[in-house]
């Protein structure tokens, strides 16, 4: 599997890419379904363009929208897929009900290179309850079973550094105390993300 796990700077997205393709441009699916309830936010543009000012085609891919068969056939057209950040539980529901959360997972082991940022990477790992302080359960309301993808073993804790606005030092030093000793967690600073390249994990700098 080749995974690139972000908090939030995408300064590890271009040797990722060019690592995928070869330097070359791809077809990057672009899973927003996380990103519904906000919508021409700034920070939704900004992501969307941390990814085309690297010259690369943008795909975009609604999970909710589409059955296991076409979500699959969409899989199969691109080079890698990328699942944005937003609401972890709006996103993993949207997967979860529709079964694409069992393509994704299945096309990701397969060789797909999966790219998460923030809600994207909580959800690659065992479980998102330890999500729960971050984001709210309610956007996710037919969403029973809290299993991520499992294509990690850890639950990323993103925003580690408590940098951002809405996820001030004392939420993260609370979501980390309430849950460490049920779950595996892996906080990451804004400036740090996962790479996962088969067997082989390891933290690496992507500052903006």
């Amino acid at each position: 599997m080749k995974l690139l796990l972000l908090s939030l700077g995408p300064g590890a997205l271009r040797p990722f890419l060019d690592g995928v393709g070869n330097g070359s441009s791809l077809r990057i699916g672009y899973i927003g379904d996380a990103q519904v309830a906000y919508a021409d936010a700034p920070w939704v543009l900004a992501e969307r363009r941390s990814i085309a000012a690297l010259g690369h085609e943008i795909a975009d891919i609604m999970a909710r929208d589409v059955s296991p068969v076409d979500f699959a056939s969409t899989l199969s057209a691109i080079d890698a897929v990328y699942v944005a950040g937003g609401s972890t539980f709006a996103l993993l529901e949207a997967l979860r009900v529709t079964g694409n959360d069992v393509v994704l997972a299945d096309r990701v082991r397969a060789g797909l290179p999966y790219i998460g940022l923030s809600a994207g990477s909580i959800i690659a790992g065992p479980d998102i309850t330890p999500a729960s302080l971050m984001d709210d359960p309610a956007d996710g309301p037919a969403l029973i079973d809290p299993a991520g993808l499992g294509l990690i073993d850890r639950t990323v804790i993103p925003h580690a550094d408590g940098l951002l606005a809405p996820y001030p030092p004392s939420l993260i030093a609370e979501t980390i105390a309430t849950h460490e000793a049920t779950h595996r967690l892996l906080p990451l600073r804004d400036d740090q993300a996962l790479l996962v390249d088969g067997d082989r994990e390891k933290v690496v700098d992507s500052a903006s």
